[in-house]
């Protein structure tokens, strides 16, 4: 998350920052390597087919040769490992996410609407056919994203849904991500990581067809080859580290707002958290809280490089400046705790998704909990862009019904435009048409 050298010439004298990135570099900047790589291992997957995907399995993944897919009861056993509570906030944050969902999916109502006499249009939601979800699990195993992806699209009524998780160092599937995956209602599991686990999805080599819709988070090499897969099939979105951007005033606690800032950054060494405060005091506070928090938090090693390099603490001179600035940003998560919560949220315009007051904390949709989508822009794609949610997985499949009766008003001045354009063909569509319209009506 950085501002744009146009706003900030734009606002010069409202603001001041109190700390700045340490790296004056975009965190999701795109690695020449990492293109490199990605583009070899898609273009050998595409011409050797599983052969290669299992190739790539035995040096990415330790894959030992033995079968790729887990059995169903394989998925089903996957929650009786699981400690009791661990079990039970599982299933209770996939119902969660399916029931803000299914409650999304209601309001997305097929409809029909008469133009004119005899001009019938409409709209059916038909969701995606295939879909295939990555769900990782490297160094930390992100249990919720079954959630967001495997039960959001069963939400919107995806008939198939696969996920590749990659193998724990044990070689096994990491029990409660799978649970994650089976409560959520996965059709089919494959213990496959990274690229070849993309790949392999999106070109029909872990079913009989390739999947429509590629969803869930990754590293750099699972990012880079959605983007290179798209096409292929579509994507949620291309999203970078995870960031955080707080808006806060005095009445807010110091310590919750730096707690929340480190909850986002101990993500990944290169994870943004900004502060965004209308108090030169506040901001203070939050900056020294970050660190006493940090000589305590057993992820500083991850979290403490994120904020020295990625975190900043800006000072607006009222809320408008603060305002003007966050949609600049346009955070993945923004949280808003002020003494008019109400007036921000009616204001604020970019963001993935806002969390508002001082009981709501990003971690709260992070683990599920919340019911909302945590698969969310980065980057400032929050400028153009909404979240992974139920719609996402459906296509609005427009018709049109044209009776004899319309026929002279859509005709004639489709004739017009179209011989404007030189286009007779289309034209001739409509004046063939205008033409049996003026003979006698057919009877039967």
């Amino acid at each position: 998350m950085r501002f744009s050298p146009r706003l900030l010439d734009q606002l010069d004298g409202s603001f001041v920052h109190l700390k700045s990135p340490g790296v004056d570099a975009p965190a999701a900047q795109r690695d020449p390597a990492v293109i490199r790589t990605v583009t070899e291992m898609l273009q050998n997957i595409e011409r050797g087919g599983m052969d290669v995907v299992r190739e790539y399995a035995r040096k990415l993944d330790g894959y030992d040769g033995g079968d790729i897919e887990l059995t169903s009861a394989e998925i089903a056993r996957s929650g009786d490992r699981l400690d009791p509570d661990l079990r039970a906030a599982i299933e209770l944050g996939s119902s969660r996410t399916r029931a803000f969902a299914e409650t999304q999916r209601a309001k997305l109502i097929d409809f029909s609407t008469e133009l004119e006499p005899g001009l019938t249009t409409g709209v059916r939601y038909v969701p995606v056919s295939r879909v295939g979800a990555y769900l990782p699990a490297g160094r930390f195993p992100l249990t919720a994203s079954a959630f967001m992806t495997v039960g959001v699209a069963k939400a919107a009524g995806v008939p198939s849904v696969i996920a590749c998780t990659p193998p724990q160092p044990d070689g096994r599937a990491n029990d409660a991500v799978v649970y994650a995956a089976h409560v959520s209602g996965v059709d089919r599991v494959f213990l496959l990581g990274g690229v070849q686990a993309l790949a392999a999805m999106a070109f029909g080599l872990l079913e009989d067809f390739s999947v429509d819709m590629l969803v869930g988070a990754g590293n750099a090499y699972v990012a880079e080859a959605k983007r290179q897969l798209f096409g292929t099939a579509a994507i949620d979105l291309l999203a970078g580290p995870s960031e955080v951007a707080v808006l806060s005033d005095e009445t807010a606690d110091p310590e919750i707002v730096a707690a929340d800032l480190l909850g986002q950054a101990e993500h990944g060494p290169n994870s943004p958290a900004a502060l965004i405060t209308t108090s030169e005091a506040h901001g203070a506070a939050v900056g020294a809280a970050v660190e006493r928090q940090l000589a305590g938090l057993a992820t500083a090693p991850i979290a403490g490089p994120a904020w020295r390099d990625y975190g900043s603490i800006t000072v607006a001179a009222n809320r408008e400046t603060a305002v003007a600035l966050m949609d600049d940003l346009a955070p993945e998560h923004l949280e808003v705790i002020t003494a008019d919560d109400d007036w921000y949220h009616e204001n604020l315009r970019n963001y993935g998704s806002i969390f508002l007051g001082e009981w709501s904390t990003v971690a709260y949709s992070d683990k599920g909990m919340a019911g909302t989508n945590h698969v969310l822009p980065t980057a400032g794609g929050a400028k153009h862009s909404a979240g992974l949610s139920v719609s996402r997985f459906l296509k609005p499949l427009t018709y049109q019904r044209i009776s004899r009766e319309a026929t002279p008003s859509l005709a004639h001045a489709v004739q017009v435009i179209s011989d404007s354009e030189g286009m007779a063909a289309h034209s001739a569509t409509a004046t063939m048409r205008l033409a049996t319209y003026r003979e006698p009506a057919r009877t039967t």
